[in-house]
């Protein structure tokens, strides 16, 4: 473990704040999170002076670790669960095996257990994942549309990662360019530009729990229903990973994902980068550098934002922005953050015990999702975008299922990510409304894994406005910003701004959000080939 790891991030500072704004910087980075630490490693790699300032007083952002129960041996992830879209190269250039950074490959990678007592399992042995169909008595028409479908993704996939060129790297390629990297295939330009999930499964299948099994990865993050446009973009985005050289995979980290941001700060400071904690910036000054909240100016020809483009648009100023290129403040502020995503972060006195797989502790090394079905789904975004919470779809983790060190001996725990709850309630608030809550996640849980109340030590809610103001994404947006195709491929934002000296390396850059870390190594390029 490395020694930012063993702090779990918290660095403080690696000198008087004074001293820092003594000196003059090539780049500031406002914001440590993932993005910002790779964007810092890639630059001081290159001979630049770095300093990242990072508001919270541990690094990582939302991909951290955290202490948050009255037991402190108990470490989560807060807002990251499961690694699956890290960028191969920067593992690779950073170095980050080195630096402690390992993993398990979840099996079964996506485990659905039904209200009657079954169970389907997506297994990394398919040979286990077809006798897993045939044993639910699926038609032999659909167990092959099943694979067909699977095969779909896959094959776009490596069509934009795998051929000549990776469509996540650099620049984004243009709608005429994505449509010929995928050799002008209709059904193929209709999943990434058009499709909504659901209508992509019914194209492939007809059993319904099938549909009912799958369509999660569609909505995650997402401010839309599973039968809503674009959707199945999503799924498509957050299929494009090769963990391992395996294909599109989900695993756990050891030690919590946190860790992926500890590595890649521990390699940003050995090349050079300098790392402040508790340093809230309240400016931009595009060209000079930054204000800090009290008032102290650091300089640096060019400054790099981590922030989320709300963020941006209050840290340089609108009207500043609006000098620069009136357009640009324009997108920024039309930028759609909306979230569904709360957070269910649990301490267990013992693992769930899941009806479907009685009395095994092999569910603990899946991750679980759980819902009651795609209409419940539907109907569930539609009370959230009224102004109700609905936990009407989760995806349940146990770390402890591979990884005992975040837990005290013999205790385990829960993260849980779930839809939907919107971040203004149409009646009271988050605090007067935190429990009830928790009860539809307790209750959706019991469902499958009957007792889970009895085994609960403690637990946190985390609604849209908690995520925001603890980690500092705008409305909660875990992506910072929607990745439906309206905010996608030449209409995510760049890490070039019209704002001269000004770059962006967060996840509302192009390829998206989650725990990639291309979006930062794509800005320290940018920042490079500009001089």
């Amino acid at each position: 473990m490395n020694p930012i790891a063993e702090k779990l991030g918290e660095v403080g500072l690696p000198a008087p704040v004074s001293e820092l704004a003594a000196k003059d910087w090539d780049v500031v980075i406002v914001g440590g999170g993932h993005n910002g630490l790779t964007t810092a490693a890639y630059l001081a790699r290159a001979g630049k002076s770095v300093l990242v300032l990072e508001r919270r007083e541990r690094l990582g952002g939302a991909c951290t670790l955290e202490r948050p129960f009255g037991d402190d041996r108990f470490v989560v992830s807060p807002c990251a669960y499961v690694l699956g879209l890290l960028d191969q190269r920067v593992i690779d250039d950073l170095e980050l095996h080195r630096r402690g950074l390992r993993w398990w490959i979840a099996d079964p990678n996506l485990w659905i257990p039904f209200a009657d007592g079954s169970s389907l399992g997506q297994f990394l042995d398919d040979s286990r994942t077809q006798a897993n169909l045939e044993a639910m008595g699926v038609s032999k028409a659909d167990i092959d549309g099943y694979w067909r479908h699977g095969k779909l993704y896959d094959d776009i996939r490596k069509l934009l990662r795998k051929g000549e060129r990776d469509a996540w790297e650099g620049d984004t390629p243009t709608r005429a360019e994505i449509e010929e990297m995928l050799g002008g295939n209709r059904e193929m330009i209709d999943l990434v530009f058009e499709a909504s999930i659901a209508e992509v499964m019914e194209d492939h299948f007809s059993d319904q729990r099938l549909r009912d099994a799958f369509f999660g990865g569609g909505v995650i993050g997402t401010w839309a229903g599973p039968k809503d446009p674009g959707t199945a973009s999503v799924k498509l985005m957050h299929h494009q990973g090769d963990l391992d050289g395996r294909g599109s995979n989900w695993a756990y980290v050891e030690g919590g994902m946190g860790m992926v941001s500890f590595a890649i700060a521990d390699a940003a400071t050995e090349a050079g980068a300098s790392l402040a904690c508790g340093v809230p910036v309240a400016r931009i000054l595009p060209g000079e550098g930054v204000e800090l909240e009290d008032g102290t100016r650091v300089r640096a020809r060019t400054v790099v934002s981590n922030a989320d483009p709300k963020r941006v648009l209050d840290l340089i100023g609108r009207d500043e922005i609006a000098a620069a290129d009136a357009g640009y403040r324009d997108r920024l502020e039309e930028w759609d953050v909306r979230s569904p995503v709360v957070k269910f972060n649990a301490a267990l006195d013992a693992l769930p015990n899941w009806t479907a797989a009685d009395g095994a502790e092999w569910p603990a090394r899946a991750m679980i999702e759980l819902t009651d079905g795609i209409d419940s789904a539907q109907a569930a975004f539609e009370r959230c975008a009224a102004g109700e919470p609905a936990v009407g779809f989760a995806e349940v983790y146990t770390q402890t299922g591979f990884d005992p060190s975040p837990a005290p001996e013999g205790k385990h725990s829960m993260t849980v990510f779930g839809q939907y709850a919107p971040y203004e309630l149409s009646s009271g608030d988050w605090d007067s409304r935190r429990e009830e809550v928790a009860r539809q996640f307790i209750d959706l849980i019991d469902k499958f894994a009957p007792g889970i109340e009895d085994r609960l030590i403690d637990w946190e809610v985390l609604g849209p406005p908690d995520i925001e103001s603890r980690i500092g994404l705008t409305g909660g947006n875990i992506f910072q910003g929607q990745v439906t195709p309206d905010q996608m491929w030449e209409k995510r934002l760049a890490a070039r701004t019209p704002i001269p000296g000004f770059y962006l390396c967060g996840a509302a850059t192009h390829p998206g959000g989650s725990v990639i870390a291309t979006n930062g190594r794509n800005a320290a390029a940018a920042v490079l080939a500009d001089g």
